[in-house]
Order: structure tokens, then C-alpha cells, then sequence
């Protein structure tokens, strides 16, 4: 069972996909602070000051005066407003990923490109074909 677990943790596929998780967790942080502190400002600019993240509903008793105090106090709140923070998240996110699919692709379509340009020699049989007409002489 070590032996398997061993050959299992050394292919590629599960090293690569651990670093893809590794940069997938930074590039997470990376996309909260710039939704947090670039993107839901001008929002809330453009909307007249709001702040998503302090947006909720109280759906029991008292009143509160932030999202923080409520749930400090043990409310039940209906937070919608960080709903709307993970839906800029996922956009973002997937906006990028949909960049760099397509910048792969577009390598990708260059190489591909770049060897079906380059210039091809003679085929095997026409060197032979060559070489037979020399020895010929």
C-alpha cells in the first residue's frame, strides 16, 4: 500500500495539480484584495457610497448597526451583501482564467503555426531517389 501511495504521489498529474492549488490559493488572496479594496470601492462610488460587504437583512431581533455588531451578537442575519462580494469574486475570477485559456491557446495556435510554416527539406524518398541517380552515373 506504501509502494502504491508512493508511485501514486510521484506522477506528474498529482504534483501539478497540487501546484496549480498552491497558486490557485494566492492568486485567491490576490483577487479578494483587489474585489475588496479596488473594485468594491468604485462600486460603491458609482452607487452612491454603499458598501457591499456591510449589506444584510436582520432576521431576528434587535437592530443593529453593522454586520459585524450583528453577528458579534449572534443575530441571524441574511448577509447579502457578501453574496454579491463572491459573485464579483467568481467574475473576476473566471474572466481571468478565461484570459489565460486563451493566451495558452493562442501559443499554442503559434507554435503549431510556426512549424507548419517552416521549410521543409526533401521527403525521405526524394533523397533516395537522389542518391540512386548519382550512383547511376
Amino acid at each position: 500500500m506504501i509502494k502504491e501511495f508512493r508511485d501514486f504521489i510521484a506522477r506528474g498529474n498529482v504534483v501539478d495539480m497540487a501546484v496549480g492549488i498552491i497558486i490557485g490559493a494566492a492568486f485567491t488572496a490576490i483577487v479578494n484584495s483587489m474585489v475588496a479594496d479596488l473594485i468594491n470601492p468604485i462600486i460603491g462610488v458609482i452607487t452612491g457610497g454603499i458598501d457591499f460587504s456591510n449589506l444584510f437583512i436582520n432576521l431576528g431581533a434587535g437592530d443593529f448597526t453593522s454586520l459585524a455588531a450583528a453577528k458579534a451578537a449572534g443575530a441571524p442575519v441574511f448577509a447579502y451583501g457578501s453574496f454579491i462580494t463572491a459573485v464579483i469574486n467568481f467574475l473576476i475570477i473566471a474572466f481571468v482564467v478565461f484570459l489565460l485559456v486563451k493566451l495558452v491557446n493562442k501559443v499554442k495556435d503559434a507554435a503549431i503555426q510556426k512549424q507548419e510554416a517552416a521549410p521543409k527539406g526533401p521527403s525521405e524518398i526524394d533523397v533516395l531517389l537522389e542518391i540512386r541517380d548519382a550512383l547511376k552515373k
